[in-house]
């Protein structure tokens, strides 16, 4: 049995370079096979927060600013308590990912503020799954996962730059992470099919 998993990804994208991890995660999904939707959490519909409702796994994702999510983010998931009181995304995959100017930049908070959000929702958490990049003398800067962050995806790219300055690493590594997290929703969804039958 074969199911499409529908995939959701929720962000704000201050100044586009989040934007592109966001369409990095949905062209990695979409090559797994996913239904992907992209969602600008800051000008959501009705018809897109019923889309949220039924998709299969919410891929969460903001720039890191002043050490969380962007403000934008924040009224998204203020918003989402809606859903928290019903437990409407109970038991759906969660995962995330970020971009801030700093190697560091306090993107780990960013990323552990979505986990807590899918958490109060009772989500399930999708790491990445990758062990760290650039971290030998062999290793380089190209590698997958170049920041070495386990949680979701991250980025990094210079405040001097535009949206073509996210690096071509860390675009592979939101690919990977939308690969990722389609694959855990299909075995989810077929269990969860196989189960019912």
């Amino acid at each position: 049995m074969t199911t499409t998993p529908v995939i959701a990804i929720a962000y704000h994208s201050g100044h586009g370079h989040t934007a592109v991890l966001a369409e990095a995660v949905r062209d990695g999904a979409a090559g797994a096979g996913a239904e992907v939707h992209l969602i600008k959490v800051d000008e959501i519909t009705d018809e897109q927060w019923e889309l949220l409702d039924r998709a299969d796994a919410i891929v969460f994702g903001s720039p890191t600013y002043m050490g969380t999510a962007s403000g934008a983010f924040h009224v998204f998931a203020e918003a989402t308590s809606k859903r928290w009181f019903g437990q409407d995304w109970n038991d759906k995959l969660a995962a995330g990912f970020t971009n801030s100017g700093s190697k560091s930049g306090d993107k780990l908070h960013t990323l552990q503020f979505f986990q807590i959000l899918a958490a109060q929702h009772g989500m399930h958490w999708v790491s990445l799954g990758l062990r760290p990049g650039w971290n030998s003398a062999t290793a380089s800067e190209n590698d997958l996962n170049r920041l070495g962050v386990f949680t979701g995806a991250a980025a990094q790219t210079n405040v001097d730059e535009g949206p073509d300055g996210v690096h071509k690493s860390d675009i592979a590594t939101a690919e990977h992470l939308g690969r990722r997290v389609t694959e855990t929703a299909r075995t989810f969804t077929t269990g969860r099919a196989a189960r019912a039958a």
